[in-house]
């Protein structure tokens, strides 16, 4: 955790390169695979949506997309997916890629949509993925999803999302069980926001030092927490990489289970579109970590 804080002392301009994911990609990659996950999640809502627009949080009317086989056989094993976007773009529609592999392993998967900044700050984006983390585990049974076994993912700033979500301390204020999450898979993500905090991106967090503190998943390990698997592209920026591996490293040290892949000839876009063929690493890590639940 150490050294990631300390890359504040990093001069800037190396700082913002090291965390502009679009500037690994050129403007017409990055439109393409845009493009592409939006199409990638034009499947899964005709062949598997199951519940759309689903309110799960009252006080900011956000909404969750449920997509799945059908629950006649009994409760189905739920992954819930937290879209990337550096907390300011993108939705639930571009998000969905997974879903119809997962279908046809007999997984549920929630997709989440919250708020974005700069309309609302990081501690309330937080808290409505937190709050689409606890409907599931008090309402799953409505829609066939099984509260006992939730595993939750996200990609970039969802990374940072799902990282919030396996922190210590928050689930009491939310009447949920500390183990809740039973596995989890963050992809590219985000776990120490000092660095970030002196990017580019503070343009639109606007980050505290006590949001930094309190919304950094790195300083919020459990001991011993559920098995996770974090990825990442080899083709990343570089301080995307050294957040992922640091935070294999203090999931471990935590005494958790944890593997760690970088994923070859990917980039911090196209990584995902991996989850939408079963046979590919990425779908192997993922299936593999929902299936060894209990």
């Amino acid at each position: 955790m150490r050294h990631l804080a300390e890359e504040t002392g990093l001069d800037p301009a190396r700082l913002d390169r090291d965390y502009n994911a679009k500037a690994t990609v050129s403007p017409e990659t990055f439109a393409a695979e845009m493009k592409r996950y939006r199409q990638a999640s034009v499947e899964p809502r005709v062949h598997w949506g199951q519940h759309f627009d689903v309110v799960y949080d009252e006080e900011s009317g956000q909404r969750i997309d449920i997509f799945g086989p059908s629950s006649s056989g009994g409760l189905n094993p739920v992954f819930i997916f937290i879209h990337g976007g550096y907390w300011r773009a993108l939705s639930k529609e571009d998000s969905a890629m997974m879903a119809g592999m997962l279908a046809r392993e007999g997984i549920a998967t929630v997709v989440v949509d919250y708020r974005l900044a700069p309309e609302v700050s990081l501690a309330e984006i937080t808290r409505e993925v937190r709050s689409a983390l606890a409907f599931v585990w008090r309402h799953g049974r409505d829609y066939g999803l099984d509260p006992n076994r939730i595993t939750v993912g996200g990609s970039s700033a969802g990374g940072h999302l799902a990282g919030a979500l396996l922190s210590e301390g928050w689930q009491g204020k939310f009447g949920l069980p500390k183990d809740v999450v039973k596995f989890a898979m963050p992809v590219s993500g985000l776990f120490e926001l000092a660095p970030v905090a002196e990017t580019f991106p503070q343009g639109w967090l606007n980050l505290s030092p006590i949001d930094v503190d309190q919304l950094s998943p790195i300083r919020s390990i459990p001991v011993g927490g559920c098995p996770i698997t974090v990825a990442w592209s080899d083709h990343e920026a570089d301080g995307f990489k050294r957040q992922s591996r640091a935070y294999a490293d203090c999931w471990a040290v935590a005494g958790g289970r944890v593997k760690a892949i970088e994923v070859a000839n990917r980039n911090h876009y196209n990584i995902l579109m991996d989850w939408c063929s079963p046979e590919t690493e990425m779908s192997q890590a993922l299936l593999a970590g929902i299936r060894n639940i209990g």
